[in-house]
C-alpha cells in the first residue's frame, strides 16, 4: 500500500470513528460491539481498519485522561458539549497525546475537517482553537522544531 492511499485509509477511518464514538457517547455501548456492528454491518471501503480499531477501542479506554486533557483548554462541561464536537475533539486529543507519528498539524486540520463535515456550521473554529491550544502543551516540541 502507498503512503497516498495510508493516508486517505486514515482520513476514512477518523470519519469512521467519530461515527463509532457518537453511538459510544449517546448508546452507551461496549466499543468491541460497535466495531463489530460496524465490521458487519457498513461497507468499510479503503478505510484503514487498523487504526479505525485502535480508535475505536483505545480512545474509550482513555476517555478519562483525554478528558482532563481536553479540559485545560476548553471551559464547557462535556455533558454539554455537541456529542460530535466531543467525538472529534477525543479523536484529535487522542493523536496528540497518544499517536506521536502524526504530525501534530494534522491531528488539528483532520478534526477540523471533520467537524465541517459532522458538526454544526461554526463547530470547526471551537475544535481548531481548543485543539491547537492542546497541542501547544502536548507537542511544545515538535512545534518549536517547524
Amino acid at each position: 500500500m502507498g503512503k497516498h492511499s495510508s493516508i486517505r485509509g486514515r482520513v476514512r477511518a477518523r470519519r469512521c470513528v467519530v461515527q463509532a464514538l457518537y453511538q459510544w457517547r449517546l448508546a452507551g455501548a461496549d466499543p468491541k460491539d460497535i466495531l463489530m456492528e460496524f465490521v458487519a454491518e457498513r461497507e468499510l471501503v479503503k478505510v484503514d481498519m487498523d487504526y479505525f480499531r485502535k480508535l475505536t477501542i483505545e480512545i474509550p479506554e482513555h476517555s478519562e485522561e483525554l478528558q482532563k486533557l481536553l479540559a485545560t483548554v476548553i471551559d464547557i462541561p462535556f455533558d454539554d458539549l455537541d456529542p460530535v464536537e466531543f467525538s472529534v475533539l477525543m479523536i484529535g486529543c487522542f493523536e496528540l497525546a497518544y499517536c506521536p507519528e502524526v504530525p501534530w498539524r494534522v491531528a488539528v486540520n483532520e478534526s477540523i475537517e471533520l467537524s465541517k463535515m459532522f458538526g454544526a456550521t461554526d463547530a470547526h473554529k471551537f475544535i481548531n482553537g481548543s485543539l491547537d491550544k492542546l497541542a501547544q502543551d502536548l507537542r511544545k516540541v515538535e512545534i518549536q522544531a517547524s
